[in-house]
C-alpha cells in the first residue's frame, strides 16, 4: 500500500468512527426515566458501533462520544453532559459502553457469522451490566440484589430488542463498512 492509500484508509476509518460517535450523540440524549437509570437508545448505538466498525473503531467511536459528553456537551441521557456523569451513579455503565462495543466488535471481527452479533452483544451487555452495577453499589451503598432489580431487570427486555435490531442492521451494514474502511 502506498503512503497515499494508507492516508486515505486512515481518513476513512477516522470518518467512520466520527460518524458513529455523532450518531450516538444524536440518539442517546432522548430518555425515559425509570428510576436512577434511564431507558435510552445509547446501548443500541454502542451495539451498532461494535457490529459495524469492529472492536477497535467501535470502541474508539464510543470513547469519542463519552469524551464529548465529559467535556460538557449535552449528549448523555436527558440532554446532560459533564464529568459529574462519570462520577455519578451511572458512570460505570458509561465506562462499560466501551467494553460492550469492543466485545461486540470482537465477535463480529472474528467469526463473521450472523450468530456472532447477538452473542457478542449479549456478552458485551453482561460486562456493561457488571461494571455499571458494581459502580452503582459502590456509590449508593446498595446491596447487589436491590441494585440488580433497579439497574438491570427493568432493561433486559428493551436491551434484548435492541440486540435483535442491532444484530439485523449490523449484519447488513458490516460488509459495506469493511469494504469502505479498509
Amino acid at each position: 500500500m502506498t503512503v497515499k492509500e494508507n492516508s486515505a484508509s486512515a481518513l476513512r476509518r477516522m470518518t467512520a468512527a466520527g460518524i458513529f460517535a455523532a450518531f450516538m450523540c444524536i440518539i442517546s440524549p432522548f430518555a425515559i426515566p425509570v428510576g436512577p437509570i434511564s431507558i435510552t437508545l445509547a446501548t443500541f448505538a454502542v451495539y451498532l458501533s461494535g457490529a459495524v466498525l469492529g472492536r477497535k473503531l467501535g470502541g474508539i467511536a464510543v470513547a469519542i462520544y463519552l469524551l464529548l459528553g465529559f467535556v460538557g456537551l449535552p449528549v448523555f441521557s436527558g440532554f446532560a453532559g459533564g464529568i459529574q456523569r462519570l462520577v455519578g451513579a451511572t458512570g460505570g455503565y458509561m465506562v462499560g459502553y466501551i467494553f460492550c462495543a469492543y466485545i461486540t466488535g470482537l465477535f463480529a471481527d472474528k467469526f463473521k457469522k450472523f450468530w456472532a452479533y447477538p452473542v457478542g452483544m449479549a456478552l458485551g451487555t453482561a460486562v456493561l451490566y457488571a461494571f455499571g452495577t458494581a459502580w452503582f453499589c459502590l456509590l449508593t451503598g446498595s446491596e447487589i440484589i436491590p441494585a440488580l432489580l433497579t439497574c438491570v431487570t427493568p432493561f433486559l427486555i428493551g436491551d434484548s430488542i435492541k440486540i435483535a435490531a442491532a444484530s439485523a442492521l449490523g449484519a447488513k451494514l458490516r460488509p459495506a463498512s469493511d469494504r469502505m474502511i479498509k
